[in-house]
């Protein structure tokens, strides 16, 4: 406890610790075990808060008159876009500033937003309030994963950030528990008359919303580690933390993308403009096809955006951009792990839908057998799996690469059978198999990712991270089964459309199988010859 003390106390006055310090920071402390479980208790929220839409999804369907494509962008695009886009200065905010702050503003946001949606009455509102939500929660994990990696040795990184990343598959559970029964007990309160005129989908929104700006206050009590401690490469933090941060959110924010490109040269400018002209016709062909404009807006703005920060990156940071995007390994990886995120992010959200609306049970059921047992499935996959990846990592540099291949193919065939069953107890123990395969694969590649970079680009590797799981898996998965799904009239056909994502991410993790242990073994030679004092 002490010796935790004393590294907090370091970070905030910039100093470096003795050599006999270092060493002792390589353990564990029982307060790395309590920030962990606060941590925790912040993920599980955050899964919560973004998740209770799955099972309010059929009476906002009802209410406001939505299709299944609107839906899916809902939960994942208008969500997944701007968290992904935002993670990326917040995630060099993580880098260079307070993490704890940071994270406490970051709850508070996400948590009222949340409780907004409540008051939505059409779909633009709850848009609007899901974009929030997703800025809000873009702080979480940047930070967390940043502090975890300080708090906890690396050869206990992955089974840390397994424990972590468990709060996923708790709060997702906990969200379709609560909200099935908050929205029955509310509509049969108030069959009339109800308080505010709030349908029981709106009260789920604002109960659930407003306890995380509580949690916030506690979340502020918590101590700074510093910076590189596991690994005996202390980092102090910079003095003007906010310059980085507002050059990532005007390298990263159109049309401030521009300009900065203007800024650097008309060569740099033409290849920005080459680079929108391309993502923009490939938006406007997709349009023609689905005919749904605000989908491939929202993504070809996303991606556009990443393209121009990523450009920008390679002349602000070399170091950090040779690290990252000039990283086979961490690509493949990452991009590999985006393909679990695809099926399992898509499978979840429309698992009560389907239930629902093709079994034919009431939300209360459907919450109950897939909200509990789902998060006890999600949290034995994850710790499982974390385990499984630490002690594979240890006999092989690259071991952990098949703890997410495992997790990509194994949710297959229970996909393909739940999805295709009029049986509920059959989709209850087909789901529950599911989800404890698919998140068996997170920890091992979250803790490769870490691995893969210094120290002090951990914030921002996790938001590069995070950009896979959200542009590719959460805005891109969820909105694919919706399209299927109002194209052939079929929830069973759009989400066994999914599947298309386990060929493609075998062959990414495949190269990151072979390039990894190669990467992690030339890390500070590469970094110092793209320029880094290490």
């Amino acid at each position: 406890m002490t010796e935790s003390i004393d590294a907090c106390d370091g970070a905030e006055a910039g100093v470096r610790p003795s050599p006999g310090d270092e060493v002792q920071e390589h353990k564990a402390t029982g307060y790395s075990w309590y920030v962990l479980g606060i941590l925790v208790i912040v993920y599980i929220l955050n899964f919560v808060d973004r998740n209770i839409l799955s099972i309010l999804a059929e009476d906002i369907k009802s209410d406001l008159g939505l299709t299944d494509d609107q839906l899916g962008f809902l939960y994942g695009t208008a969500f997944g876009v701007f968290y992904a886009l935002f993670g990326i200065p917040l995630g060099k905010l993580a880098d260079s500033w307070h993490r704890i702050r940071l994270m406490t503003v970051g709850l508070t946001i996400w948590s009222a937003m949340t409780a907004f949606s409540g008051f939505a009455k059409n779909f633009t509102m709850l848009s609007f309030a899901r974009i929030g939500v997703g800025v809000g929660e873009a702080t979480a994990s940047p930070a967390a994963y940043s502090l975890i990696s300080d708090y906890f040795p690396k050869k206990m990184r992955a089974t840390a950030l397994a424990i972590y990343s468990s709060g996923l598959y708790l709060g997702a559970g906990v969200s379709l528990l609560i909200g099935g029964k908050i929205v029955e007990w509310w509509n049969a309160a108030y069959p009339v008359d109800a308080p505010f005129g709030l349908a029981g989908w709106q009260a789920a929104f604002i109960i659930v919303g407003l306890p995380g700006i509580l949690l916030a206050m506690l979340v502020f009590t918590l101590r700074e580690p510093l910076r590189g401690q596991a690994e005996g490469l202390p980092s102090p933090p910079p003095k003007d933390p906010f310059r980085g941060f507002l050059a990532e959110l005007f390298a990263i924010i159109p049309p401030f993308t521009i300009i900065a490109a203007a800024r650097a040269g008309t060569k740099t400018l033409i290849f920005n403009l080459g680079g929108a002209a391309i993502i923009s016709a490939i938006a406007y062909a997709l349009i023609l096809v689905t005919g749904n404009a605000q989908q491939w807006i929202a993504i070809a703005i996303g991606y556009y955006a990443v393209f121009s920060w990523a450009s920008s990156l390679r002349e602000r940071d070399p170091p950090a951009f040779k690290l990252i995007w000039g990283n086979t390994a961490f690509l493949t990886t990452i991009l590999g792990y985006g393909m679990v995120a695809f099926l399992s992010y898509a499978a979840s959200f429309w698992g009560p839908p389907y239930a629902i609306r093709e079994i034919g049970v009431s939300p209360s059921e459907a919450g109950w057998w897939l909200g509990g047992p789902g998060a006890v499935a999600g949290f034995l996959g994850v710790i499982m799996g974390g385990r499984m990846a630490d002690w594979l990592r240890q006999r092989n540099p690259a071991g952990r690469l098949l703890v997410v291949m495992f997790g990509l193919t194994a949710p297959a065939l229970p996909l393909i059978f739940a999805f295709t069953s009029q049986d509920p107890m059959t989709f209850y123990i087909l789901s529950f198999f599911l989800t404890f395969t698919a998140s068996s694969a997170l920890g091992a590649a979250a803790a490769t990712s870490q691995d893969l970079v210094l120290p002090r680009m951990r914030g921002t590797a996790t938001a590069t991270f995070f950009l896979s799981t959200t542009l590719i898996g959460l805005a891109l998965g969820p909105y694919m089964a919706g399209q299927v799904s109002a194209a052939s009239d079929s929830l069973s056909t759009g989400v066994l459309s999914l599947l298309v994502a386990v060929p493609i991410g075998l062959v990414l993790l495949f190269v990151a199988y072979r390039t990894v242990p190669e990467a992690e073994r030339t890390l500070v030679e590469r970094a110092r010859a793209a320029g880094e004092n290490v």
